[in-house]
């Protein structure tokens, strides 16, 4: 069975970062299928000399009923084609229409169990915009899609053995503290367990939580939330669960202590984010977990200021697939 991949922005890196992982992945094990433009896909491929084997497809029925392709042809699904000329590093409405028609046909696809995963390339949030989306980022956008409220936003690198769970995702700062005490802290949690076992296979997933305030408060000194909010929850789960903190989160990253647990939550974007980026730019991995499909993406936007350049590196799409074709063997898919 094929593992979608879906396109992103034909004016960034998306494109370039498909087909050199098209060249770099064991085919024997992954059999990608691209969901977006032809045209697209042909110019970098012919702008950047990558000499890649491209197979057109109209629809995911003509793909079926077409002669077995080699497993050096990169089949596409064509979903919508440019009428404008491609301009590497430009914003447009016409590209964010692509980028979005490319997740909703591979996402139907893996929910009627045609396609195994889906694993997407960067979308950029103003061409959403403008193409007339609501949902510009990729969680929201499936889990309406899905019909799945609350999905996890997770990421993970298998080079550092480090993974960050989001309690609160692209919210302004001012509102987090509201947030995380409005929240249900608890089904977060087991969730995030729940999916750790059933996703990456971990017989008892090991979880800490970062706390919201700077030393996690220091005992009520600079916040309440550590003592009315996140101590109470990881106490009641922790005579099932093995879930620990809440942690100051300035030292938990240097002092490595990421290294003895499953999974660290961070209570807002850029506490879990600066670090994962520090230590895992080049490999890390977003994953959305508690979706009834499989879905990854790199961990890294549209890079508009090297599109077209050459110089996009394709490990953290590479590693993502790997990590989608894991997760779908973990859930039998």
């Amino acid at each position: 069975m094929f593992t979608a991949w879906t396109i992103g922005d034909i004016h960034g890196i998306g494109p370039e970062i498909i087909l050199k992982s098209f060249q770099e992945i064991d085919h024997s094990s992954c059999k990608p299928l691209v969901f977006g433009s032809a045209e697209a896909l042909r110019y970098y491929n012919r702008q950047l000399g990558l000499a890649v084997k491209i197979a057109e497809f109209k629809s995911y029925r003509d793909l079926v009923n077409a002669p077995k392709i080699p497993d050096d042809v990169l089949p596409l699904i064509s979903v919508a084609e440019p009428v404008n000329p491609i301009k590497p590093g430009a914003i447009s409405s016409e590209a964010g229409h692509i980028a979005m028609k490319s997740i909703e046909t591979a996402a139907s696809l893996c929910l009627e169990g045609k396609s195994r995963a889906m694993v997407t390339a960067p979308i950029h949030k103003e061409a959403i915009a403008e193409a007339g989306y609501a949902n510009t980022g990729h969680t929201d956008f499936l889990a309406e899609f899905c019909n799945t409220p609350n999905p996890i936003m997770l990421f993970h690198d298998r080079t550092s053995l480090l993974t960050v769970a989001l309690a609160t995702i692209h919210v302004p700062l001012l509102s987090v503290p509201g947030l995380v005490r409005s929240m249900d802290l608890e089904s977060f949690l087991l969730r995030l367990s729940r999916s750790l076992h059933t996703d990456f296979n971990i017989a008892s997933p090991r979880i800490a939580v970062l706390g919201l305030n700077p030393h996690a408060s220091d005992g009520g000194v600079m916040g309440t939330e550590e003592e009315t909010v996140l101590s109470p929850c990881i106490n009641r789960l922790a005579e099932k669960e093995c879930i620990e903190g809440p942690f100051p989160a300035d030292g938990f990253f240097g002092a490595g202590m990421y290294c003895k647990y499953d999974a660290v939550v961070a209570m807002y974007h850029d506490q879990g984010l600066l670090p994962f980026k520090v230590l895992s730019f080049e490999t890390g991995i977003n994953v959305t977990t508690g979706l009834p499909i499989v879905r990854t993406s790199p961990d890294h936007g549209t890079g508009f200021d090297i599109a077209g350049l050459g110089k996009a590196s394709p490990r953290s799409f590479t590693e993502a697939a790997v990590l989608a074709e894991q997760i779908a063997d973990n859930r039998g898919e």
